[in-house]
């Protein structure tokens, strides 16, 4: 293969990338499976934080008005999002309380993408919701 044909390829590769890059990204974070317009709130208990790409996620416990225990998980933005406002592995850590807000599932999942976080009297700073 010679070199000009070999260039023309690296460059016919690289505009594909360029081109499916903002599509495959907004359908692997899904936040258009949230509903934007309506907001819910729980009081829970964290079960566990994943600090990771290619988005941070807490899993947290919410019991209800019937003693029923039902497990939720709140979806936020990539871990160098959230290093920005001060966030780290260990902000979030099984055991705490918290109060969390977010926008719900659409499909009825027990999933929120997150706006507000209150864990340990403390508010925790997030990147705004956007769409």
């Amino acid at each position: 293969m010679g070199q000009k044909m070999k260039t023309s390829l690296i460059a016919l590769m690289a505009a594909a990338v360029l081109v499916l890059m903002p599509a495959t990204a907004e359908a692997h974070h899904g936040w258009n499976d949230f509903n934007a317009g309506t907001e819910v709130t729980f009081q829970g208990i964290v079960v566990a934080f994943h600090f990771t790409n290619p988005h941070c996620v807490v899993e947290f416990e919410v019991t209800d008005e019937k003693g029923q225990v039902r497990k939720w998980e709140g979806e936020f933005a990539s871990p160098g999002e959230l290093q920005r406002k001060g966030w780290n592995a260990n902000s979030l850590e099984a055991g705490d309380k918290l109060v969390i807000s977010g926008h719900p599932s659409k499909d009825g999942s027990p999933a929120i993408h997150v706006s507000k976080i209150v864990t340990n009297g403390k508010e925790l700073q997030l990147e705004k919701y956007s769409r």
